[in-house]
């Protein structure tokens, strides 16, 4: 009985979205949401990868414009985690780790 409610837990935890933080350690600086992309590329440097996604902006129902979310990816040091940052008008809204 232990044994399946174990298993349950660790298949439940596999399928949880990636881990989502506020920080992010670059060297010996950190990076917080709030920084601009031009703060972090000076801390991090260059991403591992980048891509722009275009998405509606909306009041309430209506679509009132257009905005370019950027996403980059650090890929850190063996056996810790990608970083993922997205930024929203040149400002970091999330810092997210990818799963392993």
């Amino acid at each position: 009985m232990h044994m399946r409610v174990a298993l349950a837990t660790a298949l439940l935890l596999m399928t949880l979205p990636a881990a989502a933080d506020d920080t992010l350690r670059c060297g010996s600086k950190i990076v917080r949401t709030g920084m601009t992309m031009t703060e972090v590329k000076k801390y991090c440097g260059n991403p591992s990868s980048t891509s722009i996604e275009e998405q509606d902006v909306h009041a309430g129902p209506r679509v009132v414009g257009k905005t370019e979310i950027h996403t980059w990816r650090y890929n850190r040091a063996s056996g810790q985690r990608t970083a993922v940052l997205e930024f929203d008008l040149e400002q970091l809204k999330s810092i997210t780790y990818e799963s392993k």
